[in-house]
């Protein structure tokens, strides 16, 4: 390289789901493009809209959303291909695509890898049960739904969002369906009263019936076994029970807690590894409110955009910005044609608002398409342009 002309300071996001997407677009508007070069890594060749993939299950179309066109002209370069090894301490990323395997050195290391579903190591779940948490789960559960006789028996384990949004899903599309929730606590036990109430109301006129206080500790191909020795009759079972981490960050030498997030600092900064920063279930980060935030998409982007604004400033010599971390409110779709929207404080504590019905539904579709279209239009609302990176000790790794 010619003396005294530095080479672009490289940024690697890695993941493309809504938190990876939308910072890969953020940065890219924050930053002048002639001082970096930004790479986003993800396996899918199109924008996975997670929030929606209940619906994919049931057999609705979404709309495709590939990356190469939503980031045209943005300067963000894209990388197909399986993230399966961080080499933290000699900043580098293993990756595999269908032309083999490859090593990407970075800079700055945005990682966005998200979740993925949580067997909680029981027996069977693997082999047996479906998962929505990826498009694939829920095609292989379309496929497997497709197949079933009216009277089928569909079990779905959990009782969370996920649980509550897949399980009234199902039954509103498939009334010929004997369709039933396992829940380790009682159902919507998180939600107000009021809330409760309407999802009680929901699931009375969809027929859903309802197995509380009941722990599942073993799946099998045609049933599933629970704490106390009963057995449920499932022709499909689908898994809900919450998400876990990807095991690549320990593996790479982040410090990590002991679900596997990344410990990050008040800027989404790994407090092991400063030249990495965390958006979305990754990382485990302090809200607002003081308490620690849950995997969620109502968090998830947010977190991002601070990484990404921080990222920024710690480039181009601005103050460092702070997004605030909070919740306002749980968005539930019960079907198509109904739902709840459970208003919560800073800390996630549900308030004794809802919304509920048609207008709920309405709501809570406005919100999901908003979330695409956040993605689908990446830096859409960050007005400033690219600001040049300083030189000097943070442009070190950057240098010839």
């Amino acid at each position: 390289m010619t003396a005294g002309i530095a080479r672009k300071h490289r940024i690697l996001v890695l993941g493309a789901g809504y938190a990876g997407a939308s910072a890969a677009g953020r940065l890219a508007k924050r930053l002048h493009r002639d001082d970096v070069e930004i790479t986003l890594v993800d396996a899918e060749e199109d924008f996975v809209e997670r929030v929606r993939n209940h619906q994919l299950a049931v057999g609705r179309e979404l709309e495709h959303r590939p990356f190469d066109a939503m980031f045209e002209g943005s300067g963000v370069r894209l990388k197909f291909a399986k993230v399966t090894a961080v080499e933290a301490d000699r900043r580098s990323v293993r990756v595999e695509s269908a032309t083999g395997e490859e090593e990407l050195a970075y800079d700055t290391l945005l990682y966005a890898l998200g979740s993925r579903w949580n067997d909680h190591g029981v027996q069977g779940a693997v082999e047996y049960a479906h998962e929505i948490s990826s498009r694939a789960g829920a095609l292989r559960l379309r496929s497997r739904l497709e197949s079933l006789a009216p009277g089928g028996r569909v079990l779905v384990v959990g009782g969370g969002l996920t649980g509550v949004e897949a399980v009234t899903e199902i039954a509103e599309s498939r009334p010929d369906l004997d369709v039933a929730l396992v829940a380790h606590g009682g159902l919507g036990d998180w939600l107000s009263r009021k809330g409760a109430a309407h999802v009680r109301k929901v699931f009375g006129k969809l027929g859903i019936t309802t197995h509380e206080h009941t722990t599942v500790t073993a799946v099998e191909a045609d049933r599933v076994v629970t704490a106390d020795g009963k057995a449920i009759a499932s022709d499909a079972t689908v898994w809900t029970t919450g998400f876990a981490t990807h095991p690549i960050a320990e593996a790479g030498g982040l410090r990590v807690v002991e679900n596997g997030q990344i410990v990050v600092d008040g800027m989404m900064r790994s407090v092991s590894h400063p030249e990495i920063y965390v958006g979305g279930d990754a990382g485990y980060a302090m809200g607002s409110a003081g308490k620690p935030l849950r995997m969620s998409c109502a968090t998830g982007t947010p977190m991002a955009w601070q990484a990404v604004d921080a990222i920024a400033a710690e480039l181009t010599g601005l103050k460092q910005p702070k997004v605030p971390l909070r919740y306002f409110n749980q968005c539930i779709s019960l079907g198509r044609k109904d739902g709840l929207i459970q208003f919560v404080g800073a800390d996630d504590t549900s308030k004794d608002l809802v919304l509920t019905g048609r207008t709920a539904a309405y709501y809570k579709e406005l919100v999901c398409k908003a979330a695409a279209w956040a993605v689908a239009n990446p830096g859409a609302t960050v007005f400033s342009q690219g600001r040049r990176m300083k030189r000097g000790p943070v442009a070190a790794a950057a240098a010839a």
